[in-house]
């Protein structure tokens, strides 16, 4: 598939944000997750779609990501819960205190067999699909920054071979785990993508929103958002840096002051030439780098910020999560 296909199949209007999505195998179901607290399936294989949503109690805030693992979806939110969902009946199945804080991001390792969770209490938790018990919890982020105010934990990811697990936070500390043993095995730095504003608000802006392992599992691209000017708003470039994890050397820096914004979600193609990235502003993006140059492949403008993207293996359809908007884009070129 070509970057440069890019194109909009359709797009549905909503009232709410919508921070995360996963679908369906073939591509005709997409679950949301919702500002409302709620969890969603929306058949897009119908006319007029229209969304149902899960029953159950539920989540009490924000739904930020989630993870299907077979007919099972795990979602998590800022109430600090992990909730599996049956997707077949569309009714919840489990519901646990999962963190301390705010749950930032749920995947899947490869097999399915495990969700990954974390969160703003700074720990990585891993837990067991089928029983919901946690498997393992690690941590190698400070709970405060270095000027002294609460640090958080927002991105995770694993390798294609589910060997490797990476954990990145809001002062662009990334650490690299054995997902066996759950021992460091390698850590990167990423500073610039942190921002603190010492004189007018004495807070910070940024971190690492999104870690993506390329599918050979040498490298690690590392998302978010430059230096800001004015931190009350995210006026910053967009930022990119990926590494080899054998050598710990930075491969490529890219700043996009044309999109701004945090990159919340980075996609490798499979053979991994290219590079996909998605986040925003007010607005948002989607923008595919060469995966040796860094140099700019094509780039799209989204109505809404991007907050999360599922696409298919092939990148015949690209599913973006966005405010007030779902998105339906492929890579394949029109007939």
């Amino acid at each position: 598939m070509d970057p440069k296909n890019l194109n909009l199949i359709a797009a549905w209007p909503s009232q709410d944000i919508l921070f995360c999505l996963a679908g369906s195998d073939d591509g005709s179901l997409l679950w949301l997750g919702s500002s409302d607290s709620g969890v969603y399936e929306f058949d897009i294989s119908k006319e007029k779609p229209e969304r149902k949503k899960l029953s159950g109690p539920g989540h009490s805030s924000y739904v930020t990501s989630m993870a299907k693992c077979g007919d099972k979806l795990v979602t998590g939110g800022y109430d600090k819960r992990l909730i599996w969902w049956d997707t077949t009946s569309r009714e919840e199945l489990r519901s646990i205190n999962a963190h301390d804080k705010w749950i930032r991001r749920v995947i899947a390792t490869p097999d399915q067999r495990h969700v990954i969770s974390v969160a703003d209490d700074m720990r990585c938790r891993v837990w067991d699909v089928e029983s919901g018990n946690q498997i393992a919890d690690f941590s190698d982020h400070a709970a405060i920054t270095p000027h002294h105010y609460p640090s958080m934990l927002y991105a995770v990811a694993v390798s294609g071979d589910g060997t490797k697990i990476a954990t990145g936070d809001r002062v662009g500390h990334v650490a690299v785990w054995d997902a066996a043993k759950f021992e460091k095995i390698a850590e990167v730095e990423t500073p610039v993508l942190y921002t603190w504003d010492p004189k007018q608000r004495r807070h910070s802006i940024g971190g690492i929103r999104s870690l993506a392992f390329s599918n050979d599992g040498t490298r690690l691209a590392v998302g978010g958002i430059g230096k800001v000017g004015n931190i009350d708003h995210l006026g910053g470039p967009a930022r990119l840096e990926v590494f080899d994890l054998q050598t710990g050397d930075r491969q490529l820096e890219i700043e996009d002051e044309k999109k701004k914004g945090l990159i919340e979600q980075i996609e490798w193609s499979a053979e991994g030439d290219w590079i996909m990235t998605v986040g925003g502003d007010h607005n948002g993006f989607i923008t595919f780098y060469n995966a040796s140059s860094g140099q700019l492949i094509h780039q799209d403008g989204h109505s809404g910020h991007i907050h999360g993207v599922w696409h298919d293996e092939s990148f015949a359809n690209i599913f973006v999560a966005a405010h007030q908007r779902v998105s339906h884009l492929s890579l394949q070129q029109k007939k």
